[in-house]
């Protein structure tokens, strides 16, 4: 039996990845010759601390835990993790990065670094490091990891937010497969409304679910908060006709989508109360292991969203970038449990721990298993490459981040698909809001 060296661990890892993530002790022996050559040499009594958002699957956070463990067996360095909903995570983050006090790492969602960038460390080493051994970052990646000319964070991964749907439903609805335009897919949800099989998407407060609809609805009609430039646009008949779009897609939906938030549709899926949502894949991969749930599994399918008059793709895809705080007094142990992350012999079984959930932003892994083990995984495999970014047009700076977090676009289409306000005013709220954030 042939014996692997540390060294020849440390020059096969690719390879060795390539073949099948590493585990148990082969892991572990990789991790030791990983953490003796590595650039980054944590700090003598170093200890770290992690803010991350909280999982939806949980065999993503048992592979999560298992990659922590091994980083801290090979480099002594215990590493803590709290876990938050999408929408505890800023809030968190913002008040640590005021006050210069809280965990050492953020893991969140689009541009939180953005909000604060002054506030991050400069993490260009590692993530040149990690884009010249793996294929280079797909573009939205880069715009989302940069502040200028560095890093302020590592973009992880993405969580692809795609179309969900059941299949003989919408077989009885007259569609074989979920529409591909704007336009059909109004006819779809009438026609699924009409037999008793309805959708819905979430106009309440849903950071991933919420957001990604409305900016898809946004865009694909052509509209946008701003212009190349950051100057405020929102104001247009591009915009008029978007929301007027939502307004009939949610006439067609079920009640209650104005106080969904992100495991609302979930759980109205997974109930038989909805037929169609958007989501990510956590919906199929619940259905799949719970034997009362099977047979929505066996009867659901993912799709990408419907391409509206603009003609192209107009997705937004979660994006999951690590920040380190520049208080933290373990800069190398924090850049090196990144770079650890992120390496192939504990990177490819994460993802495929995630079964689909997660979307890599490293071009290396597009040919990971875990996107032709199942057929539907698929057209999450391209949720990074497909994505825009949260800002549109503009830059995805603290702007961009603060209009997102606060939901304003989101709160738009919410103000008129209820009845709180008409186009005009549902509009001029927005640019209000809009025009105090680019200021």
């Amino acid at each position: 039996m042939a014996i692997l060296t540390r060294r020849a661990l440390v020059k096969s890892g690719t390879a060795l990845a390539a073949a099948g993530a590493l585990t148990g002790p082969a892991l572990l022996e990789w991790a030791r010759a990983w953490a003796q050559n590595a650039p980054w040499k944590p700090e003598p009594g170093a200890q770290l601390s992690m803010l991350r958002w909280k999982y939806f699957v949980q065999s993503e956070d048992d592979a999560f835990v298992k990659i922590l463990e091994a980083f801290t067996k090979a480099t002594g360095v215990p590493v803590t993790v709290a876990r938050e909903s999408y929408e505890d995570v800023q809030p968190k983050a913002s008040v640590a990065a005021n006050t210069g006090a809280g965990p050492d790492l953020f893991w969140g969602l689009y541009s939180l670094p953005h909000l604060f960038p002054q506030k991050c460390l400069d993490v260009s080493d590692v993530a040149d490091y990690l884009g010249k051994k793996y294929g280079g970052w797909v573009p939205t990646a880069v715009t989302y990891g940069k502040s200028g000319d560095k890093w302020i964070a590592v973009p992880i991964v993405y969580g692809g937010n795609m179309q969900n749907y059941r299949l003989e439903a919408s077989k009885k609805a007259g569609f074989s497969k979920f529409p591909e335009t704007t336009d059909a897919f109004l006819e779809y949800a009438k026609a699924m409304k009409k037999n008793n099989t309805p959708g819905g998407m979430a106009l309440g407060h849903a950071s991933g679910d919420g957001n990604g609809w409305t900016y898809w609805c946004l865009w694909a009609h052509g509209g946008n908060a701003v212009d190349k430039d950051d100057k405020v646009i929102i104001n247009s008949p591009e915009t008029a006709k978007a929301l007027e779009y939502a307004k009939q897609l949610t006439d067609d939906m079920i009640t209650g989508v104005a106080s969904w938030n992100d495991a609302s549709n979930n759980k109205a899926f997974l109930a038989g109360e909805v037929y169609w949502t958007n989501n990510g894949i956590s919906i199929y991969v619940a259905a799949q292991k719970d034997p009362t749930k099977k047979q929505i599994a066996e009867d659901m399918d993912h799709a990408f969203w419907p391409v509206g008059p603009i003609g192209k793709p107009t997705e937004l895809h979660l994006m999951y970038p690590i920040l380190v705080m520049n208080y933290t007094k373990y800069p190398q142990a924090s850049k090196a449990l990144i770079a650890f992350m992120m390496e192939a012999d504990q990177f490819n079984g994460w993802l495929e721990a995630a079964q689909g959930y997660l979307t890599h932003c490293l071009n290396a892994y597009d040919n990971n298993p875990v996107w032709t083990a199942d057929p539907k995984r698929a057209p999450f495999r391209d949720a990074a490459k497909r994505s825009l970014t949260a800002g549109g047009l503009g830059s995805v700076g603290e702007k961009a981040a603060t209009a997102i977090a606060d939901f304003v676009i989101l709160d738009m289409f919410a103000n008129y698909c209820t009845g709180r306000e008409d186009v005009k005013g549902s509009i001029a709220i927005a640019e209000r809001q809009l025009k105090r954030i680019y200021r």
